[in-house]
């Protein structure tokens, strides 16, 4: 009866019948075979498996993007995309600076900026921090602090006013609020009689700004950029110059172009610079979960030899009929190779299928978790970002799925191979 099947299907199929036999092992026909059925439940383990890494590691990849694009949002809604520095941190003629590097096509604002440490004093409160001069309306083109105002407004930060904005953090510690008077002490000392003395000088607060980033929020501080110079008696110098990009992924040509076209001596650094360690630790961590999931999609792939294998031993003696028939060993080959590839593309696209909304709605679906649980993942006391982000990439679902049809195929090697190896008279000679 089996070799009238198998004659049948080789003459009225002759081209395909590596597709078909190969499509008919997959799964079980006889109801009264117990192999066969095993043989099919490893085959649904190994889709499974194949499946479920996929889906993890889409997941976990959009997630990784997520919090590197929030991180780089956050860092950038600060930090500056390009910052240009004189010899000693001075810096003269700053306007002549911006001018020259605004003719750059990928530049589309500049700013000026002094830095310098302070101690501030509040209330028997005393806190270090960075306090940053700067021009407002300049200031909100390359910085987005302005659209992260809890209280107040850059704007309020008007010459001669002395008045200062706080991170939320660091006004917290303080125990400071919008409209207190606060004390500001510089390092810088005055030579007096009776030694050197710190200079003192009172602010008054005037907006409240939160980004997200405890960096930030507990060690900035701004004011205005003439109160600065004066403060620190810089006269008409300033520490740089801030720009932003159009395309901030453009920083490092755009600050190598301008380190080369710049007259004086200048220094230019970009983000990826100043924050390097932060963008290489998130890079670090996602290629370092590609691999621990990848895992997942390799043990799969270990499940499709152990099914082939098992499937070349029960099915011996067809193979024999077909290779009577005429059948080559490359014939039964892909035979092999059809039904392991099945199992692999199948589970690949179950795995992209459930992947990708997962990652879409990564948003919805987390929340959800947490107020059926009961618990928080990412609590805000502890984490900087207290929900988790994703960024579904195109290019990361491309590599995920093409590395999992890759292992497929090459764990079908092994069997197929062993199945076309295979001696007819030697497997019908107990049939």
């Amino acid at each position: 009866m089996r070799f009238r099947v198998y004659h049948r299907l080789w003459h009225t199929s002759r081209v395909q019948y590596e597709l078909f036999v190969g499509l008919r092992y997959t799964r079980a026909r006889n109801r009264n075979d117990g192999r066969n059925h095993f043989i099919s439940f490893i085959s649904i383990v190994s889709m499974l498996g194949i499946a479920l890494g996929v889906w993890a590691l889409i997941v976990v990849l959009s997630v990784m993007n997520g919090f590197q694009k929030e991180l780089r949002t956050r860092i950038l809604g600060v930090a500056s995309h390009v910052q240009i520095t004189g010899m000693n941190n001075q810096l003269l003629n700053w306007r002549e600076v911006a001018k020259q590097a605004q003719t750059n096509p990928r530049v589309e604002a500049a700013a000026p900026y002094v830095s310098e440490q302070a101690m501030l004093s509040y209330s028997g409160n005393v806190r270090g921090t960075l306090v940053r001069g700067v021009e407002p309306g300049l200031e909100d083109k390359v910085a987005d602090i302005g659209a992260h105002m809890k209280s107040g407004s850059l704007s309020a930060l008007t010459p001669g006013s002395f008045g200062i904005v706080l991170g939320s953090d660091l006004a917290r510690a303080l125990g400071a609020s919008t409209g207190d008077k606060i004390t500001l002490i510089a390092p810088q000392g005055l030579v007096t009689p009776a030694g050197v003395l710190p200079r003192v000088k009172q602010f008054s607060v005037v907006g409240i700004f939160e980004v997200g980033m405890f960096e930030y929020d507990a060690g900035l501080a701004l004011v205005n950029l003439e109160d600065a110079q004066k403060l620190y008696r810089m006269g008409d110098f300033v520490s740089g110059v801030r720009l932003k990009l159009f395309d901030l992924m453009q920083s490092r040509e755009v600050a190598r172009d301008l380190m080369l076209g710049l007259r004086g001596d200048l220094f230019v650094s970009d983000w990826t610079r100043s924050h390097a360690n932060f963008f290489r630790a998130v890079q670090i961590e996602k290629n370092m979960m590609f691999i621990i999931l990848f895992l997942i999609v390799l043990v799969a792939a270990f499940n499709i030899v152990s099914t082939l294998v098992m499937a070349v031993t029960d099915k011996q003696s067809d193979i024999a009929i077909l290779r009577t028939l005429g059948a080559s060993p490359g014939g039964i080959m892909k035979i092999f190779i059809v039904q392991g590839a099945l199992i692999g593309v199948i589970g690949t696209l179950i795995g992209v299928a459930t992947g990708i909304p997962t990652a879409l709605n990564i948003d919805v679906i987390v929340p959800f978790l947490e107020r059926l649980l009961g618990i928080q993942f990412l609590s805000r006391e502890v984490y900087y970002i207290s929900e988790l982000p994703s960024d579904l990439q195109r290019g990361d679902v491309i590599v995920v799925a093409l590395v999992s049809l890759a292992l497929s195929l090459v764990a079908t090697l092994y069997p197929s191979w062993r199945a076309s190896r295979l001696r007819p008279a030697e497997a019908l000679r107990y049939e």
